[in-house]
């Protein structure tokens, strides 16, 4: 089986039963190892569901890690605009952390587990390929999962990280944005609400709404182009060009500073928009048509493959950290796509561009069941309020009689 690697949840889960959009799919009742823990789960991306039921099952790792370990599998029974028409993967792989585990965060994630039973080390690595590659959907531009380290092939020149500020998704924290060399001088906090995370699973680069904007009309102002329609931005709409024309050199640099392990120091990683000007297979004769790689988000900044094709992603959980170093695979036309500088000052932000509230899914589930509860409560006092009979007489004028056309009475139970 085909599985997408995701490093913005935490369950391994594949096809279980038969599906229109996947090919192959994990037959439970042939495996002699397989054991169902009857626990139904379901997952929510943010586009695309899954149900299924939890158990366990033996893995052995092709390469290096050698041994059998038993990890949880949700085999999929149903699903909803997950598996899609034309996808080659019968599944996911989620390597976040076990706080976004679905029922709940006690279900062991897939690599916690290995790192448990085969004692490797708390971190691993990826390099996904495919700059200037025509979007197919079809995930065969290839790359490298290490698991347990880091392979120095992999890169080139340096690593630089930035801390982990939460272990739920790879929560990391933005400092500024520039196009084309140019600050867009948003307050920091705008970068981050409600969070900036690292994610594989997610094809574009998402912005929050209001960044979205700005980085939009800076492209434009800064492009080369100036009659582009709207729909372009929006992803509603392609742009074409001659074949024989490459619309890249068009448009600017995109650049995006992270804060180092040092606090008063910083890091730029810049995509050219052979990254995030992003071609489509098999559209026109004469013509090569493009989407863009960039899209807006209402409740968070995403690291998504867009930016990630162009580097070697390390996820060192041990040391709380994110590396980013240039991938030798992210060349178009043989030069590079994507770049790594620093160190630069922080002086110029705040020393905190984070939000102190930090809203996490189990919290907001916690706020939610009290919330119903302090309703019930509140709804049974009022109950027994209207059937407690009345400790004294009183003479009802026509007025202050309360029946089926008072107000309050149809307000609250018709």
């Amino acid at each position: 089986l085909n599985i997408l690697v995701d490093t913005g949840s935490s369950n391994f889960a594949v096809a279980g039963v038969p599906d229109p959009d996947v090919t192959s799919y994990f037959n439970t009742e042939l495996s002699s190892t397989y054991k169902s823990q009857g626990i139904d789960v379901t997952v929510k991306y943010s586009q695309g569901s899954w149900t299924g039921v939890l158990g366990t099952d033996v893995v052995t790792i092709p390469k290096g890690i050698y041994g059998s370990y038993t990890i949880n599998i949700a085999t999929i029974l149903e699903s909803e605009n997950f598996f899609l028409p034309g996808v080659k993967w019968h599944g996911i792989l989620g390597l976040a952390y076990n706080a976004l585990a679905k029922p709940s965060s006690s279900v062991e994630t897939f690599f916690d587990s290995l790192v448990r039973q085969a004692k490797i080390p708390n971190i691993f690595s990826l390099q996904m390929c495919g700059a200037g590659l025509p979007v197919s959907g079809s995930g065969t531009n290839g790359g490298s999962l290490v698991l347990g380290g880091i392979e120095r092939s992999l890169y080139k020149g340096d690593i630089w990280y930035t801390p982990i500020k939460e272990e739920w998704y790879y929560q990391v924290e933005i400092l500024k944005l520039e196009v084309g060399g140019q600050s867009l001088q948003l307050d920091c906090r705008e970068y981050n609400a409600d969070k900036a995370i690292v994610d594989s699973g997610t094809t574009l680069l998402r912005l929050p709404q209001k960044v979205f904007s700005v980085v939009v009309q800076a492209i434009a102002r800064t492009s080369l182009i100036q009659e582009f329609s709207s729909g372009f931005w929006t992803g509603s709409q392609l742009a074409c060009w001659d074949k024989t024309e490459r619309p890249w050199s068009l448009f600017p640099k995109l650049s995006i500073y992270l804060r180092d392990e040092n606090s008063s120091r910083s890091f730029r990683i810049s995509i050219l928009p052979q990254l995030y000007i992003q071609p489509i297979l098999g559209i026109g004769e004469n013509l090569q048509c493009y989407r863009f790689g960039i899209s807006s988000s209402t409740n968070a900044l995403v690291i998504g493959a867009t930016v990630m094709e162009g580097f070697y992603v390390i996820f060192d959980r041990a040391q709380r950290r994110v590396g980013f170093a240039v991938s030798p695979c992210a060349e178009v036309d043989g030069s590079p796509v994507s770049e790594i500088e620093g160190p630069f000052t922080t002086a110029d932000v705040a020393s905190n561009c984070v939000s102190s509230v930090s809203f996490h899914e189990p919290v907001l589930w916690i706020a939610s069941y009290a919330l119903m509860s302090l309703c019930g409560i509140i709804l049974l006092v009022l109950i027994i309020l209207l059937l407690i009979p009345p400790r004294c007489q009183h003479r009802y004028t026509d007025n202050d009689v309360v029946n089926d056309e008072s107000s309050l009475v149809r307000h609250r139970w018709k």
